[in-house]
């Protein structure tokens, strides 16, 4: 027996960890893509005539157990990998895609999903049936339908190679990452660092068998060094360290795999009818097309970069000071730090010991409480796939009623380890949909890589990292208060450059003082975060927003660009093209010998091609929303239960009719501007 296969008697029906062996994955996958094609071949086989729900809605439901093997597994590789793990992966990805591409180009099944899309009219559906149809309908046409048989063998080709080579990149990223690290001996060469820091590093250099500090790449590691150390030697080297993953010209160098990645992009567009890979992606995005985008994109440029080339030239006075008469990018985050001191007068390092990790998710679940009804209760009993990993009950209180009913599973996993790719995710494991009467509920995971704790200190966080988790609190919050019939519409199933939203959202109530000080508290003395401070964490929210707002613009318009002009990649090199594009956005001198584009994990391995300006068309719409909440009062509960739907809806409806639904009108980016730089 299989457990994977079978129906789980876990709580809840959660994946059975505990219990899956790596062995069990091959054959799960080969066992449930069998048993997905039969239930596929049942609606095609039927001799009723197609109707919404023996074509349509039997699809939507189709491979239930397939997906949720498939979230398990790809979790755990970005989660919780090994050598084992990532081999099976090269397996199974092929296996998912020549599936999924059988599908999509199933003749008989598109001929009966179509029947129904053009008889339509004589069917009485509700918004949500009406907007599963036409998405079935479009997403067959874009995966297809319409293409001869040799054309469709050759975008199932592409779909295969493009999956296998996007993990490829993934693996070569992580590695890369993994590979390098710092160790030092003489303590001197830390100076700057804080002692909680040293505690960290020390701690690595320990469980590598190494005496003194060993430094990595991971992110806990690399920014506190790069924020803190005077050593500019060495903030140099480490800087080089990070810049040069995966473009090394060794073993996991990914240049030409970004070539090969970006030309099957390319040919799959054109295959499908599109100009380029970037029309074939917004056409299903708000933006709707890559003009628009680079209009969104350059506008915000303009209005930018004065403010960024001013906050640039405040740290180059600075370093002048110190006898530095040209400033680097390994430079920006220990002038900026300093400045910040200088400014605000409090660092990152003052301000943890007000932010231990438990008690700020004591408050982004009692933020939840507040506005939506939530209540997270631990469960011991739940199998989890690290020790590291906590599960918790997500109850929601009954409307005008003391009962409350169970809403979701929700799993943490906040420290970093081998295994464990870097950065901050929601992901889920199980969406949520209903059928026969029966809410199934959602299963959400959060994943991030804070400090751990030490023997002498909780886990504490900056105050970024107080941000980032409210960030991930507010994709898990899409996912867990869905309220949809069917899973492809479900949770955080919305237009890609709308996901951003509720993530975004949620990270302003960290800059608001009257919840501030509900849970900044000292944790050995319980002392509240003093007004002045938390008068500076307000004060400070838009410090280096011009640099950053360029960042971001930087990544989305070499991201845009790639996915336009592939072309040009012939006679160029990777960094050739990146430098190009970058240009523009760049406020230090380009090193030589570092390039973001061979890690630029987002793109290449994520679903963000195409679509990374989502972050920024994001931003408009979440400074757009907070200023509603601030207009009405944050906490407001008429203004949260309009916000409630917005989130429950996921994908059944337009983005842009939902948030007018919300808010009244269309998102203004003067709100944005408004809140970053005042005008």
């Amino acid at each position: 027996m299989n457990i994977l296969t079978e129906k789980f008697t876990t709580p809840y029906h959660s994946a059975p960890f505990n219990a899956i062996k790596n062995e069990d994955f091959l054959p799960a996958f080969k066992e449930l893509i069998k048993k997905s094609e039969e239930e596929i071949n049942s609606i095609v086989s039927n001799t009723e005539a197609p109707t919404f729900q023996n074509v349509i809605e039997a699809l939507a439901y189709s491979g239930e157990q397939l997906d949720v093997v498939s979230n398990i597994f790809f979790n755990l590789n970005s989660a919780e990998t090994s050598d084992e793990i990532q081999k099976i992966a090269q397996e199974v990805s092929p296996l998912l895609t020549e599936y999924s591409s059988k599908i999509s180009q199933n003749e008989a099944l598109f001929s009966k999903i179509k029947k129904v899309y053009d008889e339509k009219e004589k069917y009485t559906l509700n918004e949500e049936q009406e907007m599963l149809l036409n998405e079935t309908y479009k997403g067959f046409v874009r995966s297809g339908a319409l293409l001869n048989q040799e054309e469709k063998e050759k975008l199932q080709k592409i779909n295969m190679d493009l999956s296998l080579k996007s993990l490829q990149f993934g693996q070569n990223v992580l590695a890369s990452t993994n590979a390098y690290f710092k160790s030092i001996t003489n303590k001197e060469d830390l100076a700057g660092i804080p002692d909680a820091i040293l505690d960290q590093y020390a701690e690595e250099a320990k469980e590598r068998g190494l005496e003194g500090w060993v430094i990595t790449l991971q992110y806990p590691s690399y920014i506190p060094f790069m924020t803190y150390a005077e050593n500019r030697e060495l903030r140099k080297e480490i800087a080089l360290a990070s810049g040069r993953k995966s473009f090394d010209g060794g073993e996991f160098d990914n240049q030409e795999l970004i070539k090969e990645l970006l030309n099957l992009k390319q040919q799959k567009a054109e295959l499908l009818g599109y100009q380029n890979y970037a029309d074939y992606v917004l056409e299903e995005r708000m933006a709707k097309s890559p003009v628009k985008v680079f209009d969104f994109l350059n506008e915000l440029l303009t209005k930018a970069k004065p403010y960024a080339e001013k906050e640039i030239e405040e740290l180059k006075s600075l370093a002048k000071a110190d006898g530095i008469d040209e400033l680097q990018g390994y430079d920006h985050a220990f002038y900026a730090e300093k400045l910040r001191k200088l400014k605000y007068d409090f660092n990152d390092e003052e301000l943890k010991p007000y932010f231990p990790l438990d008690q700020v998710q004591d408050a982004v679940f009692g933020l939840a409480g507040k506005l939506f009804g939530l209540r997270f209760e631990e469960r011991n009993d739940i199998p989890k796939y690290h020790e590291d990993v906590k599960v918790y009950e997500v109850f929601e209180s009954g409307k005008g009623s003391s009962e409350e009913h169970f809403k979701a599973l929700l799993y943490v996993d906040y420290f970093p380890r081998k295994g464990k790719r870097a950065g901050a995710w929601m992901t889920s494991y199980k969406n949520q949909y209903q059928q026969n009467g029966e809410n199934s509920r959602p299963h959400i995971s959060i994943v991030c890589n804070f400090s751990k704790p030490t023997k002498d200190t909780p886990s504490l966080l900056t105050f970024q990292e107080v941000t980032t988790l409210f960030h991930e609190f507010g994709h898990a919050l899409h996912g867990m208060l869905a309220e949809t019939q069917y899973p492809s519409l479900s949770g955080t199933s919305v237009k890609w450059d709308f996901v951003e939203l509720p993530s975004q959202f949620l990270e302003n109530f960290c800059y608001e003082p009257e919840f501030l000080k509900t849970f900044a508290k000292h944790y050995k003395t319980g002392e509240v975060l003093p007004d002045e401070k938390i008068e500076k964490i307000e004060q400070s929210k838009n410090f280096m927003e011009g640099y950053q707002t360029m960042r971001q613009l930087g990544f989305g318009l070499l991201d845009m660009n790639y996915h336009t002009k592939v072309a040009e990649l012939d006679g160029e090199s990777v960094k050739g093209f990146e430098d190009k594009y970058t240009k523009a956005t760049s406020l230090y001198p380009v090193n030589p010998e570092t390039a973001m584009s061979p890690s630029f994990s987002h793109i290449f391995q994520g679903g963000y091609s195409a679509g990374y300006y989502s972050y920024k068309w994001a931003e408009v719409l979440d400074a757009d929303a907070f200023q509603y909440f601030k207009e009405t009062g944050i906490f407001n509960p008429e203004t949260a239960a309009k916000y409630k739907v917005l989130l429950s809806s996921g994908g059944t409806k337009d983005p842009m009719e939902l948030y007018k639904s919300f808010r009244g009108s269309e998102p203004k980016v003067e709100s944005l501007l408004k809140r970053a730089f005042g005008s």
